[in-house]
């Protein structure tokens, strides 16, 4: 990756609507967000009482803000408002510095 982007944190509790619908459009948002200019990556998960927490890595604050806009992801903004999230979160984090380890 790069010396520095930027994560954007979502973290929700789902309601208990049913899934499948939701699945389908969190794959679409995902799919939409990797082909926007700037995106880098995401990563995502949710454990079983609902509680999840999506990290979108994006090269620049424009990117993140372009992604905000984008009218496909605005409805679907609506609808987890309306059926899919009792609250959510989000945070957007400029990363300066990144390390890891693999063990092979």
């Amino acid at each position: 990756m790069m010396s520095t982007y930027y994560a954007v944190i979502f973290t929700s509790i789902r309601t208990d609507q049913e899934s499948s619908e939701y699945e389908m459009m969190a794959d679409k948002m995902v799919e939409l967000a990797s082909k926007q200019p700037g995106f880098i990556d995401v990563e995502s998960a949710r454990d079983s009482k609902g509680y999840g927490i999506t990290v979108s890595y994006w090269e620049s604050l424009e990117a993140i803000q372009e992604w905000k806009e984008n009218t496909a992801h605005q409805a679907a903004q609506r609808k987890g408002k309306e059926t899919w999230y009792e609250d959510f979160k989000v945070r957007i984090c400029k990363v300066e510095r990144e390390y890891s380890f693999e063990d092979k």
